[in-house]
Order: structure tokens, then C-alpha cells, then sequence
């Protein structure tokens, strides 16, 4: 409980002329000790592991004491003092521009406004730790108001947060979106839909309903009193951010109604809701408290989303959404993008993990030979631990067990691990000594042995090559025109001196189009072509050798013959019987 003299933080959210894009916010302080107010804006948000400089969007300070001014200046590109001297009060308006409507972001427009904590209101350095009101003024008196802060003290439109880190934590919607609620063991959720779109709530509710009861058996219980999913649809979009008691989502309006669009967002709701024990629950030591004015650095990441990612995909089966084999050709594809990433020889996964702030979220044309994501590999290293750990079980324990174990020593109190107690877990879990697996895999650029680890569960994983010879360039169609968009390392168009961005134009003298696989079919490994393309305007030909084809996909399939021990493996990890044909697990 705060005394009386304690400073006191109030927000005022205005939105008057939304066509604007421009959120008005005032600041009241009361009782702040010191002659010099400092107000820092965070650089980023927790979650999203990149320093977007929200700063940028302020415009528009001011400060005031009684309806006075008072001297104020900026200390650095993020951070503002106020000469208040001994003053009690003080408010300061400014107003954010806000037309970026990501999970991470702020957007105000006619139909409604969505904000995040980071990117809106100041940190009050030294009064972190005190609770924060917030109160809401509404474009139009009937929009509705929906986060997932409480209400303070049944006052209209007015939140309160217990300290700035839930302030950051805690994104609002408001406006005309629809409101869904709904109950899962005993505990009140809300969705919240901004946009138009095929989606079939009845449905939608239900898919989520089982995610969380699977999700929240294997922790133990769900630690939060409500929850809040927020989900914006547009034409073409794709994400999520985690929060302790929310998450934000963006997907395509038409997603909803074919499996092959609606299953990956079962996945993404799947992903965000796990987040809930892993990365904002059980937290690297550098991110377990966030430095707002800079990068917070973990070697770490590849198990906050790498692992969460492995379990965004197993968690619809269990819950009994897809079968069997849909979950294995979702694997089979999440194993082809690792694969088909040159990067994974050059970047080990802990140096990816450790680096996001200044390459992941930041791709460049040669970002694909010089580096792999996180997510993805961290996925793959996670599905070889618990096939690692299965088999030295015989089932009885799994990856489930070093979630559990991390939910116990580190998550429930919120204590940060170090990446060695992270490796201690995993090892304690597995019952032995697994440090040249993490030298090969987590810190070293070895290929992993997927069929090492598959073929005891009766698997194999299956290349299919390319009907046409090897150049090694990804087109992309922009108005009209083939943009060769990626140059893979080692190919023969880099060999050849091709570039990304140069447009292709002709092989042999004979346009392209959007043709290219189909003319490489004329052609045969160590055949030299002749690419004509423009590079910065200039009309350049190059000859070109091709190599033999590579693979364009793998796929996981039975092995043939599988063991009566490979059967069993199976079945204990994805919960049906294996079989060499006919498997009813495998069938559609």
C-alpha cells in the first residue's frame, strides 16, 4: 500500500479527431519528490525483440502547473525532464501518432483505436513499481472499452495497472468491435473481433476452449483471474504478441473457413496462450526485469519461442483438432523451411537468439545465407529433445516434464534462469549428460540428425527434389516485373554474379516472365545458360552454369517395416498406433 505522500501517476486517453490518427494523452502527477521530473518513453515492448523507437510518434509536449507552463527539455532521443522545483502537481499533454496497426503497435482511425502500453505512455523512473490509472475517453460514446486491466473502483472508463510493467502488459481495444464472452474451468474469457471476416465464432470459441483445457492440464492449472483474446482482422496479416493475461493476434478477415488457413491460426492462438507459462512466466535472466531504453540480450530465445513454437503445432492434436497426419505434414513443412535455409551453416542458434535485436526482425537480401530464426530452429532442436528424451523413457518422460520443472523452479515465483540452468533442467529431465548435444545443435552448426532421432518412433524424413536443374535465385512478381528477391550462398547465380533486386528478364535471349521453373525443365545439370536481367537500370547478361537439382521439400513417412518398439514409441508420443500402411492415424 502506498502513503499518502506517495507520488500519484494519472492518464488521461483522449481521442477526439480519430481521422487523425492521433491519441491525446495527459499526464497528471502528484506528490513527485524530486525538483526534476524525467519521463523516459519505452524504445520496446516485451515480446517483440526489436528497438522500434516509439518515441518517434510523440509530438506535441507540453507541461504545465497550474495551468502555467513550465520549462522543460530533452536529455536524449527518448527521454524528457521538467523543471518543476517544488511544485506538487504537474500535467503534461502530448499527443502519439498512431497508424500502425500491429500486435506492437498503436492505431486510431474512424472505426476504433488500439494501443499498447510501450508505445503510449511514459515511465516515471523510480516510480515503477507504484499503480497507475487510466481513464478512457471514447471517440463515440458507444464504443465499448475492452483490456485486460481492471476497473477502478466501478468508475466509467477508468483502469488502474499495479506498476508500469502491467501497464506495458496490458493493450486496450476500443470502439464497435464484437465481444464475445465464454468460460473455460471456471474462469471468464473474453474475445474481442475488430474487423470483417469469415470467422465463425461458435467455432472459434470452442478450437479455444480446447487449446487452453490442454494447455492448462500440463501446466497445472491457468495463473490468471480473466483473459482476453484480441483479434484484429485484415486482408493480409499474420501475428501475436503474448501478455500475462491477454494476447493480440492479427490474421487475414477470410482465414477462418478452409482448414488450411484456419488450422495455422489455431496454432497461432496456440502459440501466444502457451507464452502464458514460457517467456512471460518462466523468463531468461535478462528478461527478467525489462530495461525499457534498450536491448535486454538472452542466448535464451530459442526456447521462449523455439520451443513454444514446437508445442504450437503438437497442442491442436492433443487437443484433438487435427489428426495425426495433418500434425506430421505441418512438422514435414516446418522441417523443409528449416532446411531450405542456408543460413542455419553460418548462424548457431544461440548466436540467433542473442542477436534478434539487430537481425531477425530487421531481413535484408542476404539475411537467408547469413542467418537462422530462432523459431524456427529452436522448434527443431525442441522436437529432437523430447524424441531424445522419449526413447531414453520409454515415454515416461518428455519435454512436457522440463516445461513442468522450469513452471516449478523459476516460473511460478518468477525467478530469471540462466542458460545453464536451462541446460541443468533439460539434462536433470533426460537423466544424462547432454552437453555435446548443445555444443553440436545450440551453439555449434552441425546439421541435425532428424532420422537419427525419428526412425526409433518409425519415421523417416523424406527429401522430393526439383524437377529442374539448380540457379538458386527466389522471384517475386512486383508490377509486372520478376524482382529476383534472394541470391542463395554457393549458387550458381551468385557464382555468376547475379544480385537480389537485379529483374530478370530473359534466358537464352527468350523472355521469362513468370516462367522460370517451367524453362529450367529445357535445361540439364552443367548446361550454361545466358540470364539477361537489368541491374540498376543497366541491361546485363550473365552466363550461367546450372548444377544438378536440390530438394524442394521433405516430408516425414513410416518407415518400412516398423518395429513393434518404433510402434510403441510412436503411439506414446502422438497418442495412436503407427503402422506401415492403413495406420488409422495417418489416414484423413
Amino acid at each position: 500500500m502506498t502513503s499518502e505522500l506517495s507520488p500519484q501517476i494519472h492518464y488521461l486517453v483522449g481521442m477526439s479527431q480519430p481521422e487523425t490518427h492521433l491519441f491525446e494523452v495527459t499526464l497528471h502527477i502528484v506528490n513527485y519528490p524530486s525538483a526534476v521530473l524525467d519521463l523516459k518513453m519505452p524504445v520496446w515492448t516485451p515480446g517483440s525483440y526489436l528497438v522500434r523507437e516509439y518515441e518517434r510518434h510523440l509530438q506535441d509536449f507540453a507541461a504545465f502547473a497550474d495551468h502555467e507552463p513550465l520549462s522543460w527539455h530533452k536529455v536524449s532521443k527518448n527521454h524528457w525532464q521538467v523543471e518543476k522545483g517544488d511544485l506538487s502537481e504537474v500535467t503534461i499533454h502530448y499527443r502519439v501518432f498512431a497508424n500502425e496497426l500491429t500486435v506492437r503497435t498503436n492505431h486510431l482511425d474512424a472505426t476504433h483505436g488500439y494501443f499498447n502500453g510501450a508505445a503510449l505512455f511514459f515511465r516515471i523512473p523510480g516510480c515503477e513499481s507504484l499503480p497507475i490509472y487510466i481513464r478512457v475517453i471514447p471517440a463515440n460514446p458507444q464504443w465499448q472499452i475492452t483490456t485486460g486491466l481492471p476497473i477502478f473502483a466501478e468508475t466509467k472508463n477508468t483502469f488502474v495497472a499495479a506498476d508500469f510493467d502491467t501497464l506495458v502488459d496490458c493493450p486496450f481495444e476500443i470502439g464497435f468491435h464484437k465481444l464475445y464472452n465464454f468460460e473455460v474451468l471456471g474462469k471468464p474469457h473474453e474475445l474481442a473481433v475488430w474487423g470483417k471476416g469469415n470467422f465463425q465464432p461458435q467455432q472459434m470459441i470452442a478450437d479455444c476452449q480446447k487449446i487452453i483445457e490442454v494447455e492448462s492440464q500440463m501446466f497445472g492449472g491457468l495463473p490468471y483471474d480473466k483473459y482476453v483474446f484480441f483479434l484484429h482482422l485484415l486482408q493480409q496479416g499474420f501475428g501475436g504478441l503474448e501478455h500475462k493475461n491477454s494476447c493480440s493476434l492479427i490474421y487475414q478477415r477470410f482465414g477462418f473457413q478452409n482448414l488450411d488457413k484456419y488450422e495455422p491460426f489455431l496454432q497461432l492462438v496456440a502459440h501466444e496462450f502457451f507464452h502464458l507459462w514460457n517467456v512471460k512466466r518462466i523468463r531468461p535472466l535478462g528478461l527478467e526485469v525489462f530495461d525499457y531504453d534498450q536491448e535486454n540480450y538472452t542466448p535464451s530465445l530459442w526456447f521462449c519461442e523455439g520451443t513454444t513454437s514446437y508445442y504450437d503445432l503438437i497442442i491442436p492434436l492433443r487437443a484433438g483438432i487435427y489428426n495425426t497426419k495433418a500434425y506430421l505434414n505441418y512438422l514435414s513443412k516446418e522441417i523443409t523451411r528449416y532446411l531450405m535455409t542456408p543460413g542455419r551453416k553460418v548462424q548457431p542458434l544461440s548466436e540467433s537468439s542473442f542477436d534478434a535485436w539487430i537481425k531477425l526482425y530487421r531481413p535484408d537480401a542476404n539475411s537467408g545465407n547469413s542467418q537462422i530464426s530462432y523459431y524456427i530452429k529452436g522448434e527443431m532442436v525442441s522436437l529432437l529433445l523430447d524424441l531424445l528424451i522419449r526413447v531414453h523413457h520409454g515415454n515416461q518422460r518428455s519435454l512436457d516434464d522440463v516445461m513442468r520443472q522450469m513452471w516449478e523452479e523459476f516460473g511460478k515465483d518468477e525467478v530469471g534462469y540462466t542458460p545453464e540452468q536451462l541446460e541443468g533442467v533439460i539434462e536433470s529431465v533426460a537423466g544424462m549428460d547432454l552437453g555435446d548435444f548443445f555444443n553440436r545443435y545450440l551453439h555449434g552448426l552441425e546439421d541435425l540428425p532428424f532420422n537419427e532421432y525419428l526412425q526409433p518412433f518409425g519415421l523417416q524424413l523424406v527429401e522430393e527434389k526439383n524437377e529442374e536443374p539448380y540457379l538458386g535465385v527466389r522471384i517475386n512478381t512486383e508490377n509486372g516485373r520478376e524482382i529476383i528477391k534472394f541470391v542463395e550462398a554457393g549458387s550458381p547465380a551468385q557464382f555468376a554474379g547475379i544480385d537480389a533486386e537485379d529483374e530478370l528478364l530473359a534466358i537464352d535471349g527468350i523472355k521469362v516472365g513468370n516462367q522460370l521453373n517451367e524453362r529450367l525443365k529445357d535445361y540439364r545439370a552443367d548446361d550454361s545458360i545466358q540470364v539477361t536481367v537489368f541491374h540498376q537500370d543497366e541491361l546485363r547478361t550473365y552466363s550461367v552454369t546450372l548444377a544438378a537439382s536440390i530438394p524442394s521439400k521433405y516430408q516425414l513417412k513410416v518407415v518400412e517395416n516398423p518395429s513393434f518398439t518404433e510402434m510403441e514409441n510412436f503411439a506414446g508420443w502422438l497418442g495412436v498406433p503407427l503402422c506401415e500402411s492403413g495406420c488409422p492415424g495417418l489416414k484423413d
